[in-house]
This record gives structure tokens, C-alpha cells and sequence, in this order.
């Protein structure tokens, strides 16, 4: 199963990178880190500056048809660079028109926002996105992991990096049922 992990060239936070690459990894799947630019990108650990990973294949390159699975991780300037991407909102819309799952955590629904694909679903997030979510017509619960199949796909969202190992969990559960 190929996985696309959608990031900015800076400010993913760190742990909702590396969490769920592991996980996906060690699961057997084949996760791709799928970014705007070529060359790496700067992770955050809060507000400081992390490691740097290796972009696997740029938007321009990229096509949902390529991918089973579509992470997106938080970090409040990933997410508010990546809504405002023309590009990266196309592409979380076509995993949307394919019915492919898609994972997101703290605050990577505000992608999922931007998408228009929340409509009728139940969601959870980094709790400042609540009226976001809401306003998108989505229900927001306060949880630590949802996954919502009310809609064309199964989409799992997640609140914050303690939440990683319920997060990986839905995602590793939803890529078994799939295979």
C-alpha cells in the first residue's frame, strides 16, 4: 500500500511526521513525505525548529491515483501554508473524489476545510479548529481518535501528538481492511 504524507516545505510538527511514517513503514506500507518543492523540508518540534527530511515527490509529480492513503499532519504553519496551496487542496480533493481514506491530525483539518470535505462528517482536532470544523458543517467531537465513514471515504482525524498512538492505530487498522 503506497501512503502520501502531505507536507509544506517548513513547520510540520515533527512528531505527526515521524509518528506516522514509522508506523506506516513498519506496517509494510511504502509512505512517500509529498510536498509543494523539491529537496527537504523543515519539521518543528512546537515552535522550534526540527530536522529536516527528504521530499519523496512534489505536487507537480504527484496524482492521488498514485497513492492508497493520504496522511496529513499538523503543525499550525504546514497547514495554514498548505490551505492556501491551490495545489495541495486539488490533491486532498481527488482522494476525496476516489473514496481513499484520509488521516489527519491537530491541525491538518484545516486542509480538509479548505477541500470542502467535511460536510456531514464527525471530526476531531487540535480544539482551536472547533468552529472552523463546525462553520465547514462538519461535527466536532473532542476526542482522541474518529474515524467517520459517513461520506465517500473513511476519514480519521486525530487531536494532538499525544493522540499519535490511537492515530496510528485507526490508520494502520483502515490500511489492513484494505488489503
Amino acid at each position: 500500500m503506497r501512503s502520501a504524507i502531505l507536507v509544506a516545505p517548513q513547520g510540520v510538527e515533527q512528531s505527526e511526521l515521524t509518528s506516522p511514517l514509522r508506523a506506516l513503514t513498519e506496517a509494510g506500507a511504502h509512505p512517500q513525505v509529498v510536498a509543494p518543492l523539491p529537496g527537504t523540508v523543515l519539521a518543528y518540534n512546537y515552535l522550534e525548529p526540527g530536522d529536516t527530511f527528504p521530499v519523496d515527490v512534489t505536487l507537480d509529480e504527484a496524482s492521488a491515483a498514485d497513492f492508497d492513503l493520504l496522511v496529513l499532519p499538523g503543525g499550525v504553519p504546514n497547514s495554514d501554508a498548505l490551505r492556501l496551496h491551490q495545489g495541495a487542496v486539488d490533491f486532498v480533493r481527488a482522494f476525496f473524489a476516489a473514496g481513499k481514506p484520509v488521516a489527519a491530525i491537530c491541525h491538518g483539518p484545516w486542509q480538509l476545510v479548505e477541500a470542502d470535505a467535511v460536510r456531514g462528517r464527525t471530526v476531531t482536532s487540535w480544539p482551536s479548529l472547533r468552529t472552523d470544523l463546525r462553520n465547514a458543517g462538519a461535527t466536532w467531537m473532542d476526542e482522541q481518535v474518529r474515524v467517520c465513514t459517513n461520506g465517500p471515504n473513511t476519514l480519521i482525524t486525530s487531536r494532538m501528538p499525544a493522540d499519535l498512538d490511537a492515530f496510528n492505530g485507526a490508520v494502520l487498522d483502515e490500511m489492513s481492511a484494505r488489503t
